[in-house]
């Protein structure tokens, strides 16, 4: 149903790849979002908690270079386990803190670069312009409906983005303390379309339809993904998920390779909140970004 749609969506959609790993700790935890280019100039759609991310490994990365110069000056003075117990409460740092976070823009872009993200004041809807580039690795822009009635319940749409990390060209380097991207390993990772109902819209406290729902979840690391019809035209963002509570409580007795087994469960609903077209539109407006209605 969506095969011809999910090639044309994915030749603007692209993932950010990310590599953090908490305070005190060797282990990298990989992950991806998405964002999909809606024109020529270098502009993108993304989630405001994906821009939100790309903000936070910066800040990260500044502090980080503060504690470890701090420390630095401390070296070699009395009582360094209670110095670095001082900075590690100054500094926020436990074993849950993230410390370091690295993002990667895959396939958007050849030579250096800049980019400037725009948040929506009120919604999860950000821009992103990159600027300062050599080439744009994108020559196919999505197609907007300019009618937007049509979005209604019962309308099947699909969802394209980066749920499942399989890259592992990063390791940690003892020598530096820090965590890098390497030449070697896996270094794409395979992008998952999932379809679904749209079941109901969503409304702000104002009564303003700014999203709607839809019937399966949105994946994590399809947060700023592209939500299209059966041609490929782009109805809206993929946002968040939502689990609505089925009542459908469980506590029974089962059988298990012969064994009896008590199985306790709290059923729950998974359902993809998207960010609506009318909304995306008036924010590319309202900030003079081009792109193509139909």
């Amino acid at each position: 149903m969506f095969t011809q749609a999910i090639e044309i969506a994915s030749k603007f959609t692209r993932a950010i790849h990310s590599i953090s790993r908490n305070y005190g700790s060797q282990i990298i935890v990989p992950g991806a979002v998405t964002l999909f280019f809606v024109n020529a100039d270098g502009w993108a759609l993304t989630c405001g908690h994906v821009a939100d991310q790309l903000r936070a490994a910066d800040m990260m990365y500044q502090k980080a270079e503060d504690f470890r110069k701090e420390l630095a000056s401390l070296k070699g003075k009395q009582k360094e386990r209670k110095i670095l117990k001082e900075l590690e409460k100054k500094y926020g740092y436990s074993k849950t803190t993230t410390f370091e976070l690295l993002n990667r823009f895959m396939d958007c872009i050849e030579g250096d670069f800049g980019a400037q993200v725009i948040k929506h004041n009120k919604y999860d809807v950000a821009l992103i312009k990159f600027e300062g580039y050599t080439r744009l690795l994108c020559d196919s822009f999505p197609v907007f409906p300019s009618d937007t009635s049509g979005l209604q319940p019962g309308k099947f749409l699909c969802r394209l983005g980066y749920p499942f990390p399989e890259f592992t060209n990063f390791s940690y380097d003892a020598n530096t303390d820090r965590v890098v991207w390497t030449e070697t390993g896996r270094k794409i990772t395979p992008r998952f379309p999932i379809e679904g109902m749209v079941t109901r819209r969503s409304a702000d406290d104002e009564g303003n339809i700014y999203g709607f729902e839809m019937s399966t979840p949105g994946l994590r690391g399809q947060s700023g993904g592209p939500a299209f019809d059966i041609d490929g035209k782009v109805w809206g963002m993929q946002s968040r998920t939502k689990h609505l509570d089925l009542n459908f409580d469980v506590d029974e007795e089962v059988l298990r390779k012969g064994i009896k087994k008590q199985v306790t469960d709290s059923a729950f609903l998974h359902v993809g909140g998207c960010i609506h077209i009318d909304i995306l539109k008036s924010f590319m407006k309202d900030k003079g970004v081009q792109f193509t209605e139909a």
